[in-house]
């Protein structure tokens, strides 16, 4: 029966991506149907191939949904229709985007990059700096796949150092560079997603995203270094001597790093191409970032005529690699039919009043101070940061707010990176729980708490400022 299901969601959630982007450049009525259809089997054998406890929640967002459809007026039949295409664009994103991997495995571009960097990274404010701030550029590649790399990576440079105060060292570095990378990396899907729902400019999101991030990195490296001076450690005499070891080890000996150029060059390539594209013929980021991500990882392994090892990757991710998705496939599904539900009654339009029923209430309080607390709940309930923007926005979509889209974009995604670094029940705590064996309070609240609370207000300092000015 499993099998059945692994062969059955794969082909569903396959053809839907492929359907997408035909009827994005074809519109037919057909198509649309058959889209509908395809979502609701790719929902079905998702839930078939997930455990009891990894249902509950897209069979309750599902639930909610039709049971709102049904106090709504109109046909039960077109509101699941209509449901099953409000994330086609998000599905046929996150089935394109691990295909990026398959590039950054080819070669030791992250090892060579740490090497490279010998000269910035022999102190741990810096380490804690460079760590932060890689784990955001590899997150351009693999989404929340960056979380388990980037700590098996570190974990291997420095594997006798196993107490809890490196553990802590590590992990809050790799933990808040992922959630600070869903404040501006455009291939993180909920950044993307809250861009164009929200309809924000997507150069001035990414910069100020870019800006929070950077000052989200300083702080951390700021709190990483209060804590070691706490705990009376020296990670910097460790580091050195770690350091020394890997620049022994490299492949590239002289001064000119073949590895760390190429590695530069695919990413100005990958993401240069994206913008251009989008600029030149106008298509949407969520359509042009995977059909240019389809075409680049093929032109890299015929450039590097390593097109068996493209052949061999493609068929082990039809085979088992898809089926893996089937939780978040199946979320964003049932939050698709949430979604059009709230909208078509109404309910967004009233969450909207009742937020700015309280904001007139407390004279200081706006919406854009509330709106992290929404995603910071939703996030300790299991909801993880795509579907909770997914949600978020897909509210705020049909409200008119006095606020420049930008800065809504930014308080939503800073309530995102605060409920990624905290809560245990979202998969980034949960993976780092599994690598290092800590506790998710533990990796989550116990060890960011103060510095989420920071984070939050340096956001909202600028946010309010902002609006002031």
């Amino acid at each position: 029966m499993k099998g059945i299901a692994v062969k059955g969601f794969t082909f569903s959630v396959s053809i839907y991506a492929l359907l997408h982007f035909i009827t994005y450049f074809y519109f037919n009525g057909t198509l649309f149907n058959i889209l509908s259809v395809l979502g609701l089997m790719t929902l079905i054998f998702g839930l078939i191939l997930l455990p009891l406890n990894k249902m509950y929640l897209p069979i309750f967002l599902s639930t909610i949904a039709v049971g709102v459809m049904l106090f709504t007026e109109g046909s039960l039949a077109d509101g699941l229709a209509e449901g099953f295409l409000q994330m086609r664009s998000l599905i046929s994103l996150l089935l394109i985007v691990p295909m990026i991997s398959w590039v950054l495995n080819e070669e030791p571009y992250i090892d060579e990059i740490m090497s490279y960097g010998h000269k910035f990274l022999n102190e741990s404010r810096k380490f804690y700096l460079g760590l932060t701030g890689m784990t955001q550029i590899i997150s351009h590649f693999l989404l929340f796949g960056a979380v388990p790399m980037m700590y098996s990576f570190i974990d291997s440079f420095l594997k006798e150092q196993k107490s809890e105060a490196w553990e802590q060292f590590k992990g809050t570095a790799i933990l808040r560079g992922f959630a600070l990378s869903t404040l501006w990396v455009i291939s993180i899907p909920s950044f993307i997603f809250a861009v164009e729902a929200l309809g924000a400019t997507l150069w001035k999101s990414v910069l100020l995203g870019f800006a929070a991030a950077a000052g989200g990195s300083l702080l951390g490296a700021f709190f990483a270094y209060w804590q070691e001076k706490r705990d009376g450690e020296d990670f910097s005499a460790v580091l050195r001597t770690e350091i020394g070891k890997a620049i022994k080890n490299s492949r590239n000996t002289g001064k000119w790093n073949r590895d760390v150029a190429e590695f530069a060059f695919l990413f100005v390539s990958l993401f240069g191409t994206i913008f251009f594209i989008h600029e030149v013929w106008n298509i949407d980021f969520l359509v042009v970032i995977p059909l240019v991500i389809l075409f680049w990882t093929l032109l890299y392994f015929l450039l590097k005529k390593r097109v068996g090892n493209y052949v061999a990757d493609g068929k082990k991710y039809f085979s088992n690699g898809i089926s893996r998705q089937a939780q978040q496939f199946s979320i964003l599904l049932s939050a698709g039919l949430m979604i059009y539900a709230l909208n078509k009654s109404g309910t967004g339009a009233y969450v909207i009043d009742v937020m700015d029923y309280i904001t007139e209430l407390v004279p200081f309080l706006n919406i854009l101070l509330l709106l992290p607390f929404i995603l910071i709940i939703l996030g300790f309930i299991g909801l993880g940061p795509l579907p909770v923007i997914v949600l978020v926005t897909g509210i705020l979509e049909g409200a008119v707010l006095p606020y420049p889209p930008e800065l809504i974009v930014l308080a939503v995604t800073s309530g995102s990176v605060i409920s990624i670094i905290l809560s245990p029940f979202v998969m980034p705590v949960i993976i780092l729980s599994s690598l290092n064996g800590l506790s998710g309070i533990r990796n989550g609240i116990r060890f960011n708490l103060k510095y989420a609370i920071a984070f939050y207000i340096m956001v909202q300092l600028f946010i309010q400022t902002s609006i002031l000015l």
